[in-house]
Order: structure tokens, then C-alpha cells, then sequence
């Protein structure tokens, strides 16, 4: 039997919001352990001394309820297993694939003996009428594939960090990689996942009948990470390449990879000016793994593959995270949390003295005292610039 990796930080939100007046909504891309959450979560119940009965469980995907057509067949099933004297907790998983779900989740929200939580992989299901309907009714709780700590918790062998990170990035961080040794079996699985998500997710969806331009933009966003992006670069590089495309096909196709959660957007921050900028932003990809798959280990620009995997930490650790704009000088990121402001700087390596200045010097122009960070794979003790705290980036994952 495998090793099933444990996700505390996630468990624990869930417990913190057990039979709290509000719908329990996991949302992440597919695959990324949802269903493994509440798996944990149910046995937690179960030795808290919640009886087996009281937990209705039910994957939309599964096909045993498959006959399970519309909200109002859902509704009446959940009711047929509900205890009327009991707290009763209700767990539904890619809820998204039931049409007009959220009239059956709120038909069970009111009701004073159920706590509704739900999952979906598509942020559809915050979008909307869902939104509408269940405003200030819900908390959401983003997963993302596996963390770098996370994915070395479930190896047996912890030592040579540097030989795991080279791993972690090319076979990818979702939880059942972990258990496949085989390259030929890591790249077959990546497939599987990519090709649910391009034809149920997106393709079917949002009725995307260009599946070669579908490609061709995730291509290139995929071999862009941590580009500066616009709809318009990207029509006018793919026109230039051969394959003409409108800038509001692009949008679209950007809006619907974003929602499905294969890319995450960053916004662009003046910190001097204390405003939120329309234009600029950069694209990260959820799991680098998918990129290799795609893309191979060619044109591998190393070092945005790392802040990409910064970027996704940052947001694993709470933050809302933004590219920083000091006067002409770019910051990689803004995080903002609960204690205020944290900046941070990556780059792959910093030893030549010149290449440090440069890194150093967008933080050195920013006056307030909030932390600053700069992150690097140079395996050096834990160093102050002025105040400005140089970590190696793999011991900072770890912490």
C-alpha cells in the first residue's frame, strides 16, 4: 500500500471551519488531491466520534452516480441519507459537473443540521450565480499540487536536495507522481491530466472548437513563465509565427486556463505610488511538471522556473502576490499577508559580485522597514545586505 502524504495545512483549515455557518468550497486543478483531503478529513471525523452514518460522501465523477442528472436528483439523494436528529456532513466532490449545483447546495446550507462541504476544479463554481447566490455564505480553500516539502515528506530517501528539486520541477508535483518510478509511467500520467483538462475542462466547457490554437497559446505560455504577457503580444508573436489569431480569442482562451487553475495571474504593484497597475502582468503555471511534459527539457529557462516555484509557495503560504514596480526597476514579488508587506528577489545564482548589486538593488530602493528577501539556489549560510536576508531558496521551501 502507498504512502498516503499528508496534508496538514489544508486539514486543518477544514477543521477550523467544522460546522461553521458557511460552505466549505476546495478548489484547485485536477488531481492535486481534493478527493485525498476529504478522505482525511472523513477519518478525522470518524476518531473524533462522528458516526460513519452521519458523513454523506459522493463524487461527481464517479460512476455510480451517474444517474445523477440535475441539482434536484442530488438534492433528494442527499435527503434519502440524511439523519433528521444528527448533524449530518456532507461531502461532494467536482460538484461543478452537476447542472445548476449551487440550488442543491444551498437547498442543504440552510438546513440547521448540515455542514456542506464541497470540491470543484474550475473556478466556475465562484463565479457567476454561485457567487450571487451564496455571497458571504462560503469560505474557499485553494489547493495546489504537491510543495516541495510536501513532495520530500513522502520520499524515503531525504538526503541530496539539489538531485529532488531537479526532480520535483521535470516529473511535476502531483501527489500520484510521487509513487511512479518509471519515466515512461510519470509521462503517461502528466497526459492524462493534460488531456482531461484541455477537453473537459476547457475545450468542452467553454465550447472551444480550435483545439490547434488552443495548443499554440498554451505552448506559448508554457515556455513564458514569468514572462511580462499581453493578449496582444501573444496574438501579434503566434500572427508573426504563421498561425493568425484575434486578440479576444487569446483573452479567452487565458480566462478559461486561469480558471481551470493551469496558470495563475500576477498582477503588477507601484510600491511607491500604492497602487494596483492594469497592465504587465505575468503568468504562472500551477505545476512545472506539465511544462516538461509539453515542452520537454529544451529552451528551460532555469531561472523563471524557479520563481515560478517561489510563486506558488508564496500563495501555499497565504500571501496575495504581486510583481513589484519600484520607479523604472521590477521587484519579482509583493507578497501581502497579515503583518503587512514582504519582498522578494530570485535568481538562480548571485555569486559574481555584479549580478548581486543587480539583484539588490530594487530592494535598496524601497525605504519602508518591511522584510526583504533575496532568494537563491547558492548553498551559502544565511547572509544580511543592509538588512536585505539572502536564503537559499531550498532551505526557505523546507521552513
Amino acid at each position: 500500500m502507498h504512502k498516503r502524504i499528508e496534508r496538514p495545512e489544508y486539514l486543518e483549515q477544514l477543521i477550523r471551519f467544522r460546522e461553521k455557518e458557511v460552505i466549505k468550497v476546495v478548489t484547485g486543478i485536477r488531481r492535486c488531491g481534493k478527493s485525498t483531503l476529504f478522505d482525511l478529513y472523513c477519518e478525522y471525523l470518524v476518531q473524533d466520534g462522528v458516526s460513519k452514518d452521519q458523513i454523506i460522501r459522493v463524487n461527481m465523477e464517479d460512476p455510480d452516480y451517474h444517474d445523477i442528472r440535475d441539482y434536484m436528483q442530488l438534492y433528494d439523494w442527499i435527503r434519502q441519507q440524511m439523519h433528521s436528529e444528527k448533524m449530518n456532513y456532507i461531502l461532494i466532490d467536482e460538484v461543478q459537473n452537476v447542472p445548476e449545483f449551487q440550488k442543491a447546495v444551498d437547498g442543504l446550507y440552510i438546513k440547521e443540521n448540515c455542514d456542506v462541504y464541497i470540491t470543484g476544479s474550475n473556478a466556475y463554481l465562484l463565479s457567476g450565480e454561485l457567487a450571487t447566490l451564496l455571497a458571504g455564505r462560503y469560505v474557499e480553500i485553494k489547493m495546489l499540487p504537491l510543495s516541495f516539502k510536501e513532495y520530500l515528506s513522502a520520499l524515503e530517501d531525504k538526503t541530496d536536495l539539489m538531485l529532488k528539486y531537479q526532480n520535483y520541477i521535470q516529473n511535476g508535483s502531483f501527489p500520484y507522481v510521487v509513487q511512479l518510478e518509471k519515466k515512461r509511467d510519470i509521462h503517461a500520467y502528466l497526459e492524462g491530466i493534460y488531456t482531461s483538462i484541455i477537453l473537459k475542462d476547457i475545450m468542452a466547457r467553454y465550447r472551444i472548437a480550435d483545439a490547434g490554437g488552443l495548443d499554440s497559446v498554451i505552448r506559448f505560455m508554457f515556455d513564458n513563465v514569468g514572462n511580462l504577457c499581453s493578449a496582444t503580444k501573444i496574438a501579434n508573436t503566434m500572427t508573426t509565427a504563421g498561425r493568425k489569431i484575434a486578440i479576444s480569442t487569446v483573452e479567452n482562451y487565458l480566462g478559461a486556463l486561469t480558471e481551470c487553475f493551469i496558470l495563475y495571474k500576477a498582477g503588477r504593484y507601484d510600491v511607491k505610488g500604492k497602487q494596483y497597475l492594469t497592465t504587465g502582468n505575468k503568468y504562472y503555471l500551477c505545476d512545472m511538471g506539465l511544462r516538461y511534459y509539453l515542452l520537454g527539457t529544451k529552451r528551460a529557462d532555469l531561472g523563471h522556473i524557479l520563481e515560478n516555484v517561489v510563486y506558488l509557495e508564496l500563495l501555499r503560504r497565504g500571501y496575495e502576490v504581486y510583481i513589484g514596480k519600484v520607479g523604472i526597476a521590477e521587484i519579482d514579488f509583493i507578497a501581502i499577508g497579515e503583518e503587512g508587506e514582504e519582498y522578494y528577489q530570485v535568481a538562480l545564482t548571485v555569486m559574481e559580485e555584479s549580478t548581486l548589486e543587480r539583484e539588490l538593488a530594487p530592494l535598496e530602493s524601497i525605504r519602508d522597514h518591511n522584510p526583504k528577501y533575496l532568494l537563491t539556489m547558492d548553498f551559502t549560510p544565511l547572509t544580511s545586505h543592509n538588512g536585505i536576508k539572502q536564503w537559499n531558496v531550498l532551505e526557505w521551501l523546507m521552513k
